[in-house]
């Protein structure tokens, strides 16, 4: 992770800090105790843990190391919140968070004030750019864990029949959207990723030159509707389109649409943050894996972009990044108004997340943030409307396994031009 501090900064941390640790906190209402211990599946994590988990974050990469008067909140904490920062110690096993009854909520609760006090007082010691560069990477880390606070919440309340709604957030109702179509770009080098000043991951670096074939992208994600057609002329059924991996495990795992997915009376439900709800055909599809993504593709004759293309494109027709994003309060992918490659659903792309050339990672424990993970995954880009928009940015890269689904992925896809 880098930052640039060219000048004092101090006081807008401070007031970053204290915004994003309340709009945690603000995505808990309405959930209760017994909610925030779920864990659904080992890729998921109970709110609870999130909540402690970014808070030890803070603790264990800032005010322990550079705060000798700092009294840790609880020895055991180390253990119980690390995530998989092996640099630092031992710790309690991913797939069994679901089962910390204790340390309990309020307790929780507490830690997070403890921290916050030492970090707000620490903020305002005089300037220091180290200090302020750790609190921007810890303040990106906590919105990447606000994300997965929506997304695996959803996965637990999904499998609740009984479930109610989380309030405090309204669907987005679009009467129209803009009839999709293909933007046209030229063959040409083009320089992807950054070097330069402003908050990044050392996974975006540096900075290189890719050739780009001539390619063209569709300006909207694939839809529901569109989605509806694949399965009505048999797309999980026929093996044609798919990869082997994929066609095996959407086999093994009896796939037969998205997740969240059901059929209710010939017609289609979707299960959102917002309770069960008619399947909206203008709404772009997501919650589907790499696999599908790809599938989808090769059955309507086009393909993935690589994420060369998406940053490209993005770069070309989005200057800013603007779309529908968790700032908005949906959390659930709407019609689009206008085109733009950022928001809504995150998109599959066919790349790899593999290191740029020249890659370095971070030193420290804080070097296994990225690095580690380049095998087995595949980039996705753009954002969805549980990203934070504060976080994204054209070189942003997030990835995972090419079977996972609970994320807001979708998919745009591109074909060559000849």
């Amino acid at each position: 992770m880098f930052y640039e501090c060219t000048e004092p900064v101090n006081k807008q941390i401070a007031a970053q800090f204290g915004a994003v640790r309340a709009r945690t906190l603000a995505l808990t209402s309405g959930l209760s105790a017994e909610d925030m211990m779920l864990q659904s599946m080992p890729d998921a994590s109970p709110t609870k843990w999130h909540l402690a988990h970014t808070t030890w974050f803070f603790e264990e990469f800032i005010l322990k190391p550079h705060c000798p008067n700092y009294t840790v909140f609880q020895q055991n904490f180390n253990y119980l919140f690390n995530s998989y920062y092996n640099a630092v110690g031992s710790r309690h096993p991913r797939a069994q968070r679901g089962l910390l009854s204790r340390p309990g909520l309020s307790q929780v609760l507490d830690f997070r004030h403890h921290v916050d006090v030492a970090i707000e007082q620490l903020l305002a010691a005089p300037d220091c750019p180290k200090i302020q560069s750790l609190v921007t990477t810890g303040l990106h880390h906590e919105m990447q864990h606000q994300e997965l606070i929506l997304t695996d919440i959803k996965h637990a309340l999904w499998l609740n029949p009984a479930a109610d709604i989380v309030p405090n957030h309204a669907l987005k109702t679009i009467k129209a959207s803009p009839k999709p179509q293909f933007c046209t770009y030229p063959e040409t080098l083009t320089t992807i990723g950054t070097s330069g000043a402003g908050f990044h991951y050392d996974c975006e670096a540096p900075a290189h030159q890719v050739f780009i074939s001539a390619f063209s992208l569709r300006d909207l994600p694939i839809s529901n509707g569109e989605w509806l057609n694949f399965i009505q002329d048999g797309g999980y059924q026929t093996p044609g389109p798919w990869l082997s991996d994929g066609w095996d495990l959407a086999q093994r795992e009896q796939w037969q649409a998205p997740l969240y997915w059901h059929p209710q009376d010939k017609n289609w439900q979707e299960f959102t943050l917002h309770g069960w709800q008619p399947l909206d055909p203008a709404a772009p599809v997501c919650h589907i894996s790499f696999y599908e993504a790809d599938a989808f593709c090769r059955w309507a004759g086009w393909r993935l972009p690589t994420e060369f293309e998406w940053e490209y494109a993005a770069r070309q027709q989005n200057r800013t990044v603007e779309g529908e994003f968790a700032e908005s309060g949906h959390w659930q992918p709407g019609p689009a108004t206008q085109p733009s490659l950022f928001g809504n659903v995150w998109q599959w792309t066919s790349s790899a997340y593999a290191p740029y050339p020249g890659f370095s990672a971070e030193q420290g424990a804080l070097g296994e943030y990225n690095g580690k993970f380049m095998a087995n995954q595949f980039v996705l880009r753009g954002g969805s409307c549980a990203t934070a928009q504060t976080q994204m940015r054209h070189s942003y890269r997030n990835f995972f396994h090419p079977h996972q689904r609970w994320q807001f992925s979708g998919v745009r896809p591109a074909k060559n031009n000849h």
